[in-house]
This record gives structure tokens, sequence and C-alpha cells, in this order.
């Protein structure tokens, strides 16, 4: 029982020391942005044909920690990644230690990938949309609070949404989920990202199809690598297997 209790001690500290960690690189990260971020504001709005206007000095100071916000999550995520497979390290084979390693660099291009998915496809034809639609009633004058939410909205739920299949994967191999269960709860699942892009997206049906597609594609696509995971995963156990036999033989 203590030993039990020893074990839980031990984990409980190593968890600790991994969220400090990520949360020291959440705000060194922010810290960067923060110094950056007039040139990060200026190419946000390099293509506006009209300034972007502040009802209030706190409309400045949340744009600020909106776009500072934005270079730290993407910062962070390959650490915590990291911090995560640290983690749970000692639990894996080393088989799977290599593997899932290499799953850390591809949940960082794939955060990218997303957001500029959100951001040069789904931005501009939502925006265009909204703005057409608006027609001669009314004249399109933005504040910069709304427009970088607008902009958030439209690009960083895509940043983690495109990591699904990594992170699909990577539960595959460590035997958490398989491609079956999946297929199984696929009905289910759409539903949620259904409901997910509702949320996400604006009150628009033509903005909710435009969100819903990609999400919907991104799911299947974890099946198929999942599948692709799980085949090797039982390949590399069946061998490890085999070699397990052959060491005890010899002993």
């Amino acid at each position: 029982m203590e030993d039990k209790e020893l074990q839980l001690v031990d984990h409980l500290d190593e968890l600790r020391k991994r969220l400090i960690i990520s949360i020291v690189a959440f705000f060194g990260f922010f810290v960067v942005g923060f110094i950056y971020v007039e040139e990060i504001y200026q190419w946000f709005v390099r293509d506006l044909d009209v300034k972007l206007i502040a009802l209030g000095p706190s409309d400045i100071v949340w744009v600020y920690f909106m776009l500072a916000g934005l270079i730290a999550i993407a910062g962070t995520i390959p650490v915590l990644a990291l911090q995560i497979w640290l983690f749970v390290r000692p639990a894996l084979k080393p088989m799977e230690r290599k593997i899932t390693l290499s799953y850390i660099p591809a949940l960082f291009i794939l955060f990218i990938v997303g957001l500029c998915f959100g951001y040069f496809v789904i931005f501009p034809t939502v925006m265009g949309f909204l703005i057409d639609l608006s027609g001669d009633m009314l004249v399109a004058n933005f504040t910069a609070d709304k427009y970088f939410r607008f902009i958030m909205n439209m690009s960083l739920p895509f940043g983690f949404l495109f990591e699904l299949p990594v992170v699909v994967m990577f539960l595959t191999s460590i035997g958490i989920v398989n491609p079956y269960v999946l297929q199984k709860i696929r009905k289910y699942a759409y539903f949620v990202l259904v409901v997910i892009s509702v949320v996400i997206s604006p009150p628009d049906f033509m903005s909710d199809i435009l969100v819903t597609i990609p999400l919907l594609f991104l799911y299947e696509i974890s099946i198929n690598l999942s599948k692709i995971v799980y085949k090797r995963k039982l390949k590399k156990e069946k061998e490890w297997g085999m070699d397990e036999d052959e060491r005890v033989d010899l002993g």
C-alpha cells in the first residue's frame, strides 16, 4: 500500500514538473510575442483598405494580448507535446518511444498548417461573404478588437483541430484507441464536429458548411492513419514477442 502511495506521489511530482515547464515556456513565448506585437499587427492588417478603430484603451491592450497569446500558443505546443511524451515515456516500450517521439514536430507543423488554412482559406471566404451580404445598406468599419477576435475564431480552432490525425495516431500507438472504435463511434463524432463547427463559425449556413466539411474530412483521415499505425503496432508487437521467445529459448 505504501509503495503505491509513493508511486502516486512520484507521478504527481513528475506531472507538476512537466506542467511548470510548459507554463514557463508559454510565458516566455508570450513575452517574445509581446515584444514583436507591432510587426505581427502590421502583417495582419497589410491588405486592409481601412484603418481599424479602437473604442477605448482596453481594446488596444486586448489586441496586444491576443497577438502575443497566439505566438505563445504556437510556440508552446511542441514544448507541451515533449513534456507529455516525457511523462508517459516510462510506461512505453522502446518501440513505442521512438514512434511517439516522431509525432512531436508533426503536432507543431499541423498546428501551423491549420492556422494557415483558417486564415488564408476560411477567413477571407467568410469575410467576403459577410461584407457582400451587407451590400449598400451598411458601411463596413471594423474595431481592432472585433476584427482580431474574428481572425482568431476563424483560424485558431483549425490549428488545434488539424492536430486530430496526429493525436489519434499517438493514442493508437500507445493502445488507448484503435481504428475500429473510431469507426464505431463515427456518427457521434460527426455530431460533435458539426456542433463544434457551428459554435466556432459565424451564424450563417455557408460558414457552417465551410467549417464542417474540413473537420469531417480530418476525422476520416484520422481513421485511415489509425489503421496504418494499428497494423504496424500489431506487427511490431508480434516481432517483439517472437524475439522474447527466442531469448527465453536461448536462456
